[in-house]
């Protein structure tokens, strides 16, 4: 239906009064290289270098890790060659579920579409529990100040609720400083560990197939999988992007590669630096893994490094969750415009351009689950951030293995130019890999989550539930407003 016919009557501009609410975003304004940062920021890999590949490298394959980033990222790759064609033909900021209602119908897409706000939510409230944990713990050990985790978070909350109002660019910029910070510290630690040789010199063992097999694989690649997380978002940008069919597909593999790589680079540095017959015992003692990256800075850096590092691993938190309040206000704003959720929520800043009604929401909601999670005194890392960043690790799973069979579904009718290896067979093969790590990741989650049995199941549960709740929102809007349904998914740019 036309944009005007989507806005309500009492909204709508008439002679003398003030311009009416838009349904658009600010086009042009992001390039490939803006987009890259956003994503590689939603990765989060200080913070997954940090704080996550060690417990994947202790539950997992112990020096074999920097190979699984690799298969993980040759996988990717294959679901980015049919995801970046389906871009250059798809722009809507409503990135995987407008891609399923384009390839497999608007039912599919409203299912992805919850799906989608509930990965991508669940992983915003997860961050800020790491955040507030880790930003408390470094106030008590480098000033002696002692603030409760939640209100660390919430003060972090205010200030990504901010930045998610203004123009999209504003973010991008900030997040820029904060990702090429990230870049060189880690990897001037990777450089320190590098030239005093390790703890027994430099070689290749975490590349054999002897460091790969051990210990538990299968767990070390969901940890590999996770890491990755944030790289599919270029396509939610697609509006405000300045040339979206050049530029989505060049930021979503300059986002994988660059990922892939540092993790994997950064890993055999950290693995080399321990010592690869010891690095499991080593973070094992720990008690807490996300200090083993201080450990290392400790002993080849020294104490002021290691300062530095804990800052920048609070840093890179909030870098991710600026940038994935952003993806989630785009899915809540396009819900919201193309009919699945109200209708107020599909309307720009008249001045930035930018979802603040959805932006609103989301961050009220992130609230009142921190305030939530504060009154039941639940532990911030080992609940509130175990449970849902893994259930958002699900999400994702199911909405990349709907998005890879939409795109060779939505290619069978029409090639536009593109190879069936490109269209068909690659996004083919990465939906049957995907769908092995889905079942992994599911069979799994009572161990990557530390939860009971029953919650284990209770989360999973979520992420149908959602989906029936989208897919019979997409029916009903079919029911009532066929023409609003016909367009879900199409562009808008």
């Amino acid at each position: 239906m036309p944009i005007e016919q989507s806005i309500p009557a009492h909204q709508q501009q008439v002679d003398g009064a003030a311009p009416r609410p838009s349904t658009e975003l600010r086009h042009g304004t992001l390039s490939a290289g803006f987009i890259t940062l956003l994503v590689i920021s939603a990765a989060s890999p200080m913070s997954v270098v940090a704080g996550g590949f060690p417990i994947g490298i202790m539950l997992g394959n112990g020096a074999g890790t920097p190979a699984l980033v690799i298969a993980a990222l040759v996988l990717l790759m294959m679901f980015a060659a049919g995801y970046t064609a389906m871009a250059t033909c798809v722009t809507s900021a409503g990135g995987f579920y407008a891609m399923a209602a384009r390839g497999l119908g608007g039912a599919a897409g409203g299912a992805m579409a919850m799906v989608a706000i509930v990965g991508y939510v669940t992983l915003q409230f997860a961050l800020y529990g790491i955040l507030g944990a880790v930003t408390a713990e470094a106030l008590h050990a480098q000033f002696g100040l002692t603030a409760a985790w939640w209100v660390c978070a919430l003060v972090a909350m205010a200030t990504v609720a901010f930045f998610g109002y203004r123009q999209i660019d504003f973010s991008a910029r900030v997040l820029g400083c904060f990702v090429v910070a990230e870049y060189v510290v880690v990897l001037a630690l990777d450089g320190l560990i590098l030239a005093h040789g390790g703890a027994n010199g430099i070689h290749l063992t975490s590349f054999t197939p002897a460091a790969v097999t051990s210990g538990n694989p299968f767990i070390g690649l969901l940890f590999c999988f996770a890491a990755f997380i944030g790289f599919e978002a270029t396509t939610i940008y697609g509006e405000e992007a300045k040339n979206p069919k050049r530029s989505i597909p060049i930021a979503t593999y300059a986002a994988l590669i660059l990922i892939g790589c540092f993790y994997s680079f950064s890993l055999w540095c950290l693995v080399l630096g321990a010592g690869t017959d010891q690095v499991v015992a080593t973070i094992t003692a720990l008690g807490d893994p996300t200090n083993f990256i201080y450990t290392l800075s400790q002993k080849y850096a020294g104490e002021s490094f290691t300062v530095v590092l804990r800052v920048m691993f609070i840093m890179s938190i909030y870098a991710g969750l600026i940038a994935f309040h952003n993806a989630s206000a785009r899915y809540f704003f396009s819900m919201g415009r193309e009919g699945l959720l109200p209708a107020w929520l599909g309307f720009t800043h008249p001045v930035h351009k930018s979802p603040h009604r959805a932006s609103l929401v989301q961050t009220v909601l992130c609230a009142a689950v921190i305030v939530a999670f504060a009154v039941a005194g639940a532990d911030p890392v080992l609940n509130l951030f175990a449970w849902l960043s893994n259930l958002a690790t699900v999400c994702v799973l199911v909405l990349m293995i709907v998005t890879a069979v939409s795109v060779a579904v939505y290619f069978r009718r029409d090639s536009h130019g593109h190879g069936a290896a490109r269209t068909r067979v690659l996004p083919l093969l990465s939906a049957a890999g995907l769908a092995l790590v889905l079942v992994l990741a599911v069979t799994n989650f009572h161990v990557l989550t530390g939860a009971s049995h029953a919650l284990s199941v209770g989360l999973l549960l979520l992420v149908p539930v959602g989906a029936i709740v989208g897919w019979r929102a997409a029916r009903r809007l079919r029911a009532t407003e066929p023409a609003r349904y016909a367009r879900l998914g199409q562009d808008w740019s």
